[in-house]
């Protein structure tokens, strides 16, 4: 943050009231880049399947994963962030080079990044409905283009690693129904008889590392 302070600060011909505008305009901006353009839509949607399958209403809390999705979110971007350090930050900070190109230095590695988990036809429906011609590179790629459709690529891969986390404890949802309709207890809300041994084969499998492994090695 303080080099970010500091890049706005040391802009050349720019007065101090536009440097304030100007840096306070990117900060408003971080948190939809945050969300739309890291890993940590996939990351908190993959988190929130985990609670919601395992019925346990408010645990753990919101604010616990969110954390851990902001952890990992840094962890997972950390190469990406520190290529815009080098390509554009640094440069910027020394003279090297303008405020747009240093935009447009910066925005490459998050293009490569985005790219790279975007499906085709999720990027070919936005650059097909823009008017735009087929990008020849990366770099060529418009984030107007590229950001939407990262943004639903990851949605649909969070929604299929959802799925496949509901699957066992659905079963033992059907399981412990089955059981229970069949001595006659139909009153009794299965949901509640199962909660017990849900937690403990997501204890036994060590579920956390599992659904984090598997979230780490999905990038």
């Amino acid at each position: 943050m303080n080099e970010l302070v500091n890049s706005v600060e040391g802009l050349p011909g720019i007065s101090t009231s536009l440097q304030l505008l100007l840096l306070l305009t990117v900060l408003s901006f971080l948190p939809a880049v945050l969300v739309l353009m890291t890993s940590f839509t996939r990351i908190i949607i993959v988190l929130g399947f985990v609670r919601t399958s395992l019925a346990t209403q408010q645990m753990p809390p919101t604010q616990v994963l969110i954390g851990l999705a902001l952890f990992l979110t840094f962890f997972i971007m950390a190469p990406v962030f520190a290529d815009v350090n080098d390509q554009a930050l640094q440069p910027l900070l020394a003279g090297e080079l303008d405020a747009e190109e240093a935009f447009d230095a910066a925005a490459l590695p998050m293009k490569e990044f985005m790219a790279q988990h975007t499906r085709q036809k999720d990027l070919a429906l936005f650059l097909g409905y823009s008017g735009a011609e087929r990008p020849e590179s990366v770099a060529d790629i418009p984030l107007t283009s590229l950001v939407p459709a990262y943004a639903i690529s990851e949605l649909k891969t969070a929604f299929t690693i959802g799925f496949m986390i509901f699957i066992p404890f659905l079963v033992i949802d059907m399981v412990v129904a089955s059981v229970l309709m069949s001595m006659g207890m139909m009153m009794l809300p299965p949901v509640m008889i199962s909660l017990p041994f849900k937690i403990l084969l997501f204890v036994l499998v060590d579920g956390w590392y599992l659904v984090v492994k598997s979230l780490l090695y999905s990038f």
